[in-house]
């Protein structure tokens, strides 16, 4: 599965490297992602997310009903 975000679309950065006499190397900078299941209770349902914990946060401030209603009008999540 891709490295990407459910909810927020955070997915892999590309940069460099950077040693100490100045060489520059390609990297790739992941997401901090975690597999998370969550209860919608308007459908009396669990659910599994692949989320940041960034997006967790912002699911604990202003709830999973909230967030998932975002993501789907932003088109990351069907």
């Amino acid at each position: 599965m891709s490295k990407v975000c459910q909810l927020t679309g955070k997915s892999v950065m590309v940069g460099n490297n950077v040693s100490h006499s100045n060489r520059k190397t390609k990297r790739k900078f992941y997401p901090n992602l975690i597999s998370k299941k969550f209860y919608i209770p308007e459908e009396d349902s669990y659910i599994t997310l692949k989320i940041s914990t960034s997006a967790l946060r912002t699911i604990n401030k202003n709830g999973i009903s909230a967030c998932l209603k975002e993501a789907r009008e932003k088109g990351f999540l069907k």
